[in-house]
């Protein structure tokens, strides 16, 4: 079965150390800290997780610390068995962090949803929580 895909890119400034950002994503008690929800990560390459219960789920591909995480990563309402590559790359700016992200593989039909729900549930709360600390 072929579906068709979409990539996504998004940039995100934080007012946070690259290692703060770094640990909000890849520590479950962190992520589940800033989203208020559910999350598993076993931080190494071939490690699981599974965020907000499971509906997110996949494995560690890349992980460099304070730099970057690369997921092989699903959504539970996708095709079986079709996973896109969400790569997180973490850069130290004046004033705090950029993170550069980007999503390949996502199913055409999904983008908007992804493309806000990176957004709304992922970036708003990630900076509020990192920056009132």
């Amino acid at each position: 079965m072929t579906v068709a895909v979409r990539n996504l890119r998004q940039t995100v400034n934080i007012r946070a150390s690259p290692r703060a950002v770094y640990e909000a994503l890849v520590n479950a008690r962190e992520h589940a800290r800033f989203t208020g929800a559910p999350a598993r990560l076993v931080a190494r390459v071939g490690g699981r997780f599974s965020h907000y219960g499971k509906d997110l789920e996949g494995v560690v591909i890349r992980l460099e610390r304070n730099r970057r995480i690369t997921l092989a990563w699903r959504s539970s309402d996708w095709p079986k068995g079709h996973h896109s590559i969400a790569d997180f790359v973490i850069e130290k700016v004046r004033g705090g962090s950029r993170l550069v992200f980007s999503q390949f593989g996502i199913p055409s039909a999904k983008f908007r949803d992804i493309a806000e729900g990176w957004k709304d549930f992922y970036w708003t709360p990630l900076k509020s929580y990192l920056e009132s600390t």
